[in-house]
């Protein structure tokens, strides 16, 4: 049984080294992701020509996204690098403030006072530390310690309920987009995004410096819930980012606002990530807890298209571990996701000729027990629509484009595999295609297949043909 959900995993010092990174890509890592918030250009870089080099020689498909930093709305240093704060203790953000002590700390996010009134909550730390505000005056926010603990340098600010103002992009930002057009990045994900005209901009500026990236909004405001509908309008795909969001909403909305977020998305065709502290015991111990096993099958059985590791393979000691645990309770709990492929169909329009295509080979694929199915494409659009549907058979995207063959490595259900061409000579293609399949070991001659094709051949976003095909007759079965 091949595995349908797609793992992301985070490079970082742990998983650097190239025998490092060549146990973990072959461990079953489909996507990387470069976390801009760390690194320079240059080592970002250096590991992108490294995953492709080390994916080449293992003879699979790794696509590179690149997650960006975002705004920094921290706090500043501490003369001492940490305080102690007691609960009832008066303490003051102060964006004046150029080094910090028991009673008040510096921002590195200076229009903070201007976002926040009295009985505002601000949670520091991601959530650990609980401040209730009692007074605004100037560049000083004052405020009482509702729950206190350690505060170190740097810690991050939310406000609960959102509502901070700084904006999506940063320059720093701009001039990553510009990073990773330069590595010609297949996915890139925008940090706390607040409306679709976030996501809008981040793609001009991906195609202005010449990048063709998909771009994955990051779910992590409070806002960005309310704006779910256009940002998914603009996006081409969310990402599931459930620590900034717990910390705005309150962890106990999050597993519900999962499910909805997956649910959505997936109705609108658009890509699905679930992200933050998965297998979070790992970064420091060999085996998951019991509860990361649930949490991730959880995701799996909601139908989210990856799952995504973090500090777990970026700089934890047992990457390669985690990646094979994940790998194994994705194909666990695929194996119980029971199949009602008729029911999906009841209520569904289909207003495009390529989209009624890709319904109709899942038809007829599931009912017909068929080998596989087999969508030559070029833009993958229709190995998207048919990836939004569990049909219990896998489905072969064959295409000529690289830059799609790396885009439909996030895609749940689907291989990509490249073809040489797209010949207009239809029969020959068909023969390439049904040796392609058997090349890799997927069909044998007399198998059944469903395959998805355009006529004319190389027009992009024109299948409009399907046809049930027995392997090594090239004729309708």
């Amino acid at each position: 049984m091949q595995r349908s959900t797609k793992i992301v995993a985070t490079l970082g010092p742990a998983s650097s080294d190239p025998e490092t990174l060549k146990r973990v890509l072959g461990a079953g890592v489909d996507v990387v992701r470069m976390n801009f918030s760390h690194g320079t250009a240059a080592d970002h870089l250096a590991r992108a020509d490294a995953v492709r080099e080390i994916a080449r020689s293992l003879g699979i498909t790794v696509g590179i996204m690149c997650d960006l930093q975002g705004p920094k709305i921290r706090i500043g240093k501490f003369e001492s690098g940490e305080i102690h704060l007691e609960n009832g203790a008066r303490f003051t953000l102060d964006a004046s403030c150029s080094l910090g002590n028991s009673e008040r700390v510096g921002l590195d996010y200076k229009e903070l006072p201007s976002d926040v009134k009295t009985r505002d909550v601000l949670l520091l730390d991601d959530g650990r530390i609980v401040l209730d505000v009692v007074q605004v005056d100037g560049p000083e926010i004052v405020t009482v310690v509702r729950h206190g603990g350690t505060l170190s340098n740097n810690k991050g600010i939310n406000r609960q309920g959102g509502g901070l103002t700084a904006p999506a992009l940063t320059a720093k930002d701009m001039e990553d987009i510009r990073t990773a057009a330069s590595m010609n990045a297949d996915f890139l994900a925008v940090s706390f995004p607040k409306s679709g005209a976030d996501i809008y901009m981040a793609r001009e500026l991906m195609r202005a410096a010449g990048g063709r990236a998909f771009v994955i909004a990051k779910i992590e405001r409070a806002e960005a819930i309310h704006a779910l509908e256009e940002i998914l309008t603009a996006t081409d795909g969310i990402m599931v980012a459930r620590g900034d969001l717990a910390v705005e909403v309150g962890d106990a909305a999050v597993p519900a606002l999962q499910k909805r977020m997956i649910r959505q998305a997936r109705e609108k065709n658009k890509l699905t990530i679930t992200a933050t502290q998965m297998m979070e015991s790992m970064i420091a111990n060999p085996v998951p807890t019991r509860a990361e096993v649930s949490d991730v099958a959880n995701a799996v059985l909601d139908g989210t298209d990856a799952v995504m590791l973090s500090a777990e393979t970026a700089s934890g000691k047992y990457p390669v571990q985690t990646v094979e645990a994940m790998a194994r309770i994705c194909l666990e709990a695929e194996k119980s996701d029971d199949l009602e492929l008729d029911r999906e169909f009841l209520n569904r329009v289909f207003t495009r000729v390529d989209q009624s295509i890709a319904m109709a080979a899942l038809f007829t694929a599931f009912h017909l027990k068929v080998k596989c199915i087999a969508a030559l494409t070029q833009s993958g659009s229709t190995a998207l629509w048919m990836s939004r549907l569990n049909c219990g058979v896998p489905i072969y995207a064959l295409t000529p484009e690289i830059n799609t063959r790396y885009r439909l490595s996030l895609f749940r259900d689907v291989y990509p595999l490249m073809i040489q061409h797209f010949t207009t000579d239809r029969d020959a293609l068909l023969r390439e295609a049904e040796d392609s399949l058997k090349a890799h070991g997927v069909v044998a001659d007399g198998d059944l297949i469903v395959l998805t094709i355009g006529e004319p051949i190389g027009k992009a976003g024109g299948t409009n043909t399907m046809k049930i095909v027995r392997v090594g007759e090239h004729r309708v079965a």
